[in-house]
Parts: C-alpha cells; sequence; structure tokens
C-alpha cells in the first residue's frame, strides 16, 4: 500500500525531477517507472547527454521505487549512495524509460535496482542504491 499523501507531496516538492522532463509513469509498491525526452538543455557534447542528466533520473527513479516501498510506514528516503552504469550513449531526441525496484527493505536502508532504456530497447545504463528511510515530519 502506497500513502499517496507522501508521493503526491515528493511529486509536487521534486523541483529537480520536473526541471530535466522526468515524468512518472506508474508507481507500485517497491515499483516505479519514469520517462524522460533528451533535450538540447540535457547536452554535454553536439550529440550526447551530459551523464549528470541519466543519474539524476537514476538517482529520482531509485528514490521513489524506495519511498513508495515505505511510504505506508509514513516514512520517506533520503540516498545513502548509489553506482550507475553508463553502458550506451544517450543522444538528444533519445526517449529514456527508467524502471525501479526494490530489492531488500529492511527497517532504514532499502537497496534498490534501476535499468534505463532507450526508445529502441536498448540498455544505456543500469544502477542500485541504497537508501535511509526516516519519518516524514523529519523532512519539513
Amino acid at each position: 500500500m502506497i500513502n499517496e499523501k507522501i508521493l503526491n507531496t515528493y511529486q509536487e516538492t521534486n523541483h529537480f525531477g520536473r526541471h530535466i522532463g522526468m515524468k512518472i509513469m506508474e508507481v507500485e509498491q517497491g515499483y516505479v517507472h519514469y520517462e524522460m525526452e533528451i533535450g538540447k538543455e540535457h547536452l554535454a557534447t553536439p550529440k550526447a547527454a551530459h551523464g549528470g542528466v541519466v543519474a539524476g533520473m537514476i538517482d529520482g527513479t531509485l528514490g521513489v521505487a524506495a519511498l513508495s516501498q515505505v511510504s505506508h510506514r509514513n516514512e520517506i528516503v533520503a540516498t545513502v549512495e548509489f553506482k550507475v552504469n553508463y553502458l550506451l550513449p544517450v543522444y538528444k531526441g533519445d526517449q529514456l524509460d527508467a524502471k525501479g525496484r526494490v530489492i531488500f527493505s529492511g527497517n532504514r536502508l532499502i537497496y534498490t535496482e534501476c535499468e534505463v532504456k532507450n526508445q529502441k530497447g536498448q540498455l544505456v545504463a543500469k544502477a542500485s542504491g541504497t537508501f535511509n528511510a526516516y519519518p516524514f515530519d523529519k523532512a519539513f
């Protein structure tokens, strides 16, 4: 069960995710699906996206997967660490599809994984992350 109030609060206050163009497509407990189109503003070279944009998408995807796991306990999450493997370049116009899943959830730590694919279905990045769960009211 997902606490919709917490998820909605996160969506309203996640200005960075909105700024880079992340669109949430689906959320279930322990799972999230985001999409994003790579535009001119995301480029580091005339053709290729900056890895930080992809990392930002991944951090958000991993984090909301973790958030969806613990929100029913009236908790939110913060990134402890995450690791990204960039497998293929991402280009202007690419449609990115990121799916994140909770692999392990303890009392405080949540371990998640994410895959990012382009519009051709090619795996462009794979990542894992650890998140700390803490009470919702400590964030505000």
